[in-house]
């Protein structure tokens, strides 16, 4: 399983249970996604809460879609976050993102 590093970066609400948190980062090419689900959807979060100290590394779960190793993309990687149904706040499920930010754990 292949996650994309994130930091969940707040508590959202309580309802509906168990609560949301709001997730970010950035891509290859430095624009910032969010996204917001019920904790539970994000790897490595524990239990997250309204207390919690923010920011906290998380995961999201994706698909590798293409891998690229041309120098005028410098390893891009294009995933998709759709395994858990997820969608960034402006609907986007795809991303370019650099290998390192992805993970095995």
């Amino acid at each position: 399983m292949i996650f994309l590093r994130c930091e969940a970066v707040r508590w959202v609400d309580d309802e509906p249970q168990p609560g949301l948190v709001e997730v970010r980062f950035t891509d290859a090419h430095h624009e910032q996604w969010a996204f917001i689900d019920k904790w539970p959807v994000f790897s490595g979060g524990g239990d997250l809460a309204p207390g919690s100290r923010y920011p906290v590394a998380v995961g999201i779960l994706c698909d590798i879609l293409t891998t690229d190793n041309t120098a005028d993309t410098s390893d891009l990687v294009r995933i998709s976050v759709t395994p858990w149904g997820i969608e960034s706040h402006e609907g986007c499920v795809e991303f370019e993102v650099r290998p390192c930010q992805l993970t095995t754990s």
